[in-house]
């Protein structure tokens, strides 16, 4: 893994509705835009980001770095009302980022809950030059975006809530609130989101960046990631060793990420 560098901004935007986001920057202007990066669900922009080395290895090719806290999450504010929820607000904030910063194009990553809110922006908005999501698979297509079928969002909401962990029956929930708990999260400001999720599929067919999907070969909430694939033009699917959790910190993740993003011919 690469020494973590450090940001050399971090910065504020507000949204449309008023929530507050955390914006990290890395690196300087160069001749491709920059790359964006939106986080999973119970981590921030560093843990994602910046630990995994996927900051230093953009940076080592030469690009310019944001990286948003999603609302209820890391360093920006944190609601517990979950109409102020879900990841067309989030894609809002990503948008709100990208105006306040006068980003004209910018290439898009987002990893599990990142990547469906990736995904609704890069179907919406036309500044998106190329996208890479990873962390999802079927789920999004046939369940509109958490694959409820590998972990109900009930369940996760109750894991998320309650004062006694070891009383959390599903496993996959109870993963998910271990995570929450080990980085500090705000379990509340998670669950609300949780029950914000999305219940529609993206509007994958409207997306019109060069989409690259990543999904590792045992994470079963990106089971099927060619079927995510075949319902945006022209995505195609690399799959990398891993779970979850883990798919994202392995280097061929990293290496997969950054050489799609720089796979452009300069344009």
């Amino acid at each position: 893994m690469s020494a973590a560098p450090t940001a050399w901004v971090t910065s504020r935007v507000r949204g449309r509705d008023g929530v507050e986001v955390a914006v990290h920057r890395w690196g300087s202007p160069g001749d491709r835009p920059p790359v964006v990066l939106q986080h999973g669900f119970a981590a921030d922009s560093l843990r994602n980001w910046r630990d995994s080395g996927v900051v230093a290895a953009l940076l080592a090719g030469g690009r310019e770095v944001v990286a948003v806290d999603a609302r209820g999450h890391g360093a920006s504010d944190k609601p517990h009302d979950p109409e102020r929820y879900g990841e067309r607000a989030m894609a809002g904030d990503l948008s709100a980022v990208a105006d306040a910063l006068a980003l004209e194009r910018f290439d898009l990553a987002g990893y599990s809950m990142g990547g469906i809110v990736s995904l609704v922006l890069a179907g919406t908005d036309r500044r998106v030059r190329r996208l890479v999501v990873g962390g999802i698979g079927a789920g999004v297509v046939e369940r509109g975006g958490l694959d409820t079928r590998a972990v109900r969002t009930t369940a996760l909401v109750a894991a998320l809530e309650t004062d006694d962990p070891a009383s959390i029956p599903d496993p996959t929930a109870a993963a998910f609130r271990a995570f929450a708990d080990s980085t500090g999260a705000d379990r509340l400001a998670l669950a609300a989101h949780a029950r914000r999720a999305l219940a529609e599929t993206p509007p994958l067919g409207e997306i019109a960046a060069p989409t690259l999907v990543v999904a590792g070969v045992a994470d079963h909430l990106a089971a099927r990631p060619q079927v995510l694939a075949d319902a945006i033009p022209g995505a195609r699917v690399v799959t990398v060793p891993g779970d979850h959790l883990g798919a994202l910190l392995t280097p061929e993740f990293t290496a997969a990420l950054v050489g799609f993003l720089g796979d452009d011919g300069g344009s």
